[in-house]
């Protein structure tokens, strides 16, 4: 018997434990992502310098407008997104090939044609949001001079200051950082750059509310600046309504980075799809709690006067040193955020040039190092390629240095293709939704409306740069 025991014992502890796998279906390693890590991507991802402008927009619009369309906004791209989830896998919902990039998935699901017409929106995107990452990050560094100015020569005092110098020397802290050579090396900057974010948008609010309680109580009207202001014309205040349409599209826009996002999920079950809707959901209501916070908070401390950018239209004067820090905090994040909007263009020129030219030494790295400590690889191609671009978003930046009218122009152009068409026409094309069908002309008409939304608000960006163009010599750095 004891022997036996024995040997039932030694055959229990012998016993193999299952392994778990150590890749994904794909072959890549496991993923780890959960609900709650892809809302905390989404989040940080979503807000940034767009969130300033909010105020400006609100003020437009009034209080039944401007609240009403960050709200209507932060549905239609609910649901969009949840479109776009569902096309992360072809086919099965579960063990389907998987869309690991939103281009993928147009490849995947409506052909080369439409794969070339989506990357070109997207690297146009991601262009025009370097200028306008630069335009704001001049604008903050300007607004620390002349916060300082303010504070020793009294308010009376202009205290003018051109942003081109701060463009300047925007882009030269870009060529540097612009030599990182991909995504995955500046992981620690994005990490950074969303503290960063958050900590100006939480100055921003409470400014505002000690605004308020200052005033003694809330600014603004029920219609904004609609029907009031003498030295606003008609067509001004119709083009300034449309423009902060767009204003809020920018600060919306995720759609472009989902699937990556999705992409870090864990296998099923659940599947990547249901998990992400989830994640959307609270992602979308986190950021449109900020953004209600932060333009509602903005137009109730100042009314039809709340500045395109809340932090550097000086509403505020005092504390000096916390707006100097707010956009300090600011130009912190927009260095992180002008590498991961432009690492992906980068990616994508080097890739064509290398697989042109695979053997040239022009897109051959050299691997360089700068005493013991430091070593890094570069290539004559991507010193020449990555400084030019650089350079040619500085200058446009120097040419339209106007954040709010620019900010606006980037979301109505992006809002409609990437976040609305793409993921509609997906949707329908995968999940066979019959022409004609009252689902079909349900989505079509939605498509229809944010087209019509996204022209209109262009329009409007465009006719306030127009006009901002009058007053502006881009020639001139003392002005």
């Amino acid at each position: 018997m004891e022997v036996a025991g024995n040997h039932v014992q030694s055959c229990r502890t012998e016993l193999p434990e299952p392994q778990k796998p150590l890749v994904d279906d794909d072959g890549r390693p496991l993923r780890t992502g959960t609900l709650w890590t892809a809302s905390a991507h989404i989040i940080t991802a979503v807000i940034g310098s767009g969130v300033l402008s909010l105020a400006w927009g609100v003020a437009q619009l009034g209080w039944a407008g401007g609240p009403a369309a960050m709200v209507l906004f932060a549905a239609v791209i609910y649901y969009t997104s949840t479109l776009l989830a569902e096309c992360y896998r072809c086919g099965d919902p579960t063990f389907g090939p998987r869309n690991r990039t939103y281009i993928d998935a147009v490849r995947a699901t409506l052909g080369d044609s439409k794969e070339r017409l989506c990357g070109a929106i997207q690297l146009s995107n991601l262009f025009g949001i370097g200028i306008g990452v630069s335009i704001a990050a001049s604008v903050s560094m300007q607004a620390i001079r002349r916060a300082g100015c303010f504070h020793y020569r009294g308010h009376e005092d202009p205290c003018h200051a051109s942003t081109s110098p701060y463009i300047a020397v925007f882009g030269v802290m870009q060529i540097v950082f612009s030599q990182i050579p991909d995504l995955d090396k500046v992981w620690w900057l994005s990490t950074v750059a969303a503290i960063m974010s958050f900590s100006y948008s939480t100055i921003g609010i409470l400014l505002g509310v000690v605004q308020i309680v200052e005033h003694g109580g809330p600014r603004g009207s029920l219609a904004g600046v609609i029907g009031a202001g003498a030295r606003v014309t008609m067509m001004q205040k119709v083009w300034r309504s449309l423009q902060a349409f767009g204003n809020i599209a920018f600060a919306y826009g995720f759609s472009i980075i989902l699937l990556e996002i999705q992409d870090t999920i864990k296998s099923p079950p659940p599947s990547e799809a249901k998990v992400m809707k989830k994640a959307t959901a609270v992602s979308v209501a986190v950021t449109t709690v900020i953004y209600l916070l932060c333009g509602c908070v903005g137009y109730a401390a100042f009314g039809g006067a709340a500045p395109d950018n809340l932090l550097t239209g000086f509403g505020f004067y005092e504390p000096f040193w916390l707006l100097d820090v707010a956009n300090a905090f600011v130009v912190v994040h927009l260095v992180g955020t002008y590498q991961v909007m432009s690492q992906p263009v980068f990616a994508y020129v080097e890739r064509r040039a290398a697989a042109a030219w695979p053997g040239s030494a022009l897109v051959r790295d050299r691997h360089v190092r700068v005493g013991r400590a430091v070593a890094f690889s570069v290539s004559p191609a991507r010193l020449a390629w990555r400084t030019a671009y650089v350079c040619v978003t500085t200058a446009v930046a120097m040419l339209l240095p106007f954040f709010g009218s620019v900010v606006g122009l980037i979301g109505a152009a992006s809002f409609w293709p990437l976040t609305v068409y793409f993921p509609v026409e997906m949707y329908i094309a995968q999940h066979r939704v019959a022409r004609g069908s009252m689902r079909w002309l349900l989505l079509q008409g939605l498509s229809a409306g944010c087209l019509v939304v996204s022209v209109a608000a262009a329009a409007g960006s465009i006719a306030g740069v127009v006009e901002d163009l009058k007053a502006h010599n881009p020639f001139c750095w003392s002005c």
